[in-house]
């Protein structure tokens, strides 16, 4: 499997690396900062003219909020989980602390990156803050949003989908990430580079070695041996 599928991983970490250093290398991040910056105050100009967009920004950035996009990857997840048998949603659910255990481990490798970067809520003066405008708990901006811990969870597990399930899996967990993701640009709480940079540059790099390997499916076989349960082997 791996050799077959070399040519690939090889092609993903070249891409991720290269897309990192295209907006790492440049003085002030290149022809990168003139996008980025650009997308931020086209959304925040409409915070400070539009009510029902700065309340549906103020909301959709609530950590409460957060929990609706595991929902929905749980709910994703649970639509293929019910189809199994007893040997089936064992293997699933240990899937499940697999697909956690990378997550957590490659969000803590990519923040060993030499990277501290605010949002651009806290690089701009003078720019509207939802937090202040509304009152509401809201996460407006960050003292270092690079790489995007949240875009990097929901492209992590799209990543899954595709490994282990179905192309249409994959492209509705791709839609989850699209929907969850843009709420924390329109806020002005990520940068746009934070996402397709950042987070998509790790996940191109630690997922390819990781499902492109038999890497994962050693972890499943390894917990499945020695968890205690019902179906074990």
């Amino acid at each position: 499997m791996t050799r077959k599928n070399l040519p690939w991983i090889l092609f993903c970490n070249v891409l991720g690396i290269a897309l990192f250093l295209s907006w790492y290398l440049p003085e002030n991040h290149g022809f990168w900062f003139g996008p980025d910056s650009q997308i931020f105050f086209f959304f925040n100009q409409h915070l400070g003219s539009s009510r029902f967009f700065l309340y549906l920004v103020a909301i959709t950035n609530n950590r409460a909020f957060d929990a609706a996009s595991l929902l929905c990857m749980g709910l994703l997840y649970l639509s293929f989980f019910i189809h199994e048998d007893g040997r089936g949603r064992r293997r699933m659910l240990l899937l499940g602390v697999v697909i956690l255990f990378s997550a957590v481990v490659l969000n803590q490798l990519g923040h060993l990156l030499p990277v501290s970067r605010p949002s651009p809520t806290r690089l701009f003066d003078n720019v509207n803050l939802v937090s202040e405008m509304t009152g509401f708990n809201t996460k407006d901006g960050s003292t270092d949003s690079f790489p995007g811990d949240h875009g990097m969870m929901l492209l992590i597990f799209a990543c899954y989908m595709l490994r282990y399930f179905t192309v249409r899996s994959f492209f509705i967990a791709l839609a989850i990430f699209v929907i969850f993701i843009l709420p924390r640009i329109m806020i002005g709480a990520h940068w746009v580079t934070d996402i397709i940079v950042g987070s998509l540059s790790i996940v191109l790099i630690g997922m390819s070695w990781w499902l492109m390997t038999p890497a994962s499916d050693r972890m499943v076989d390894l917990l499945d041996r020695n968890l205690p349960g019902k179906h074990r082997p």
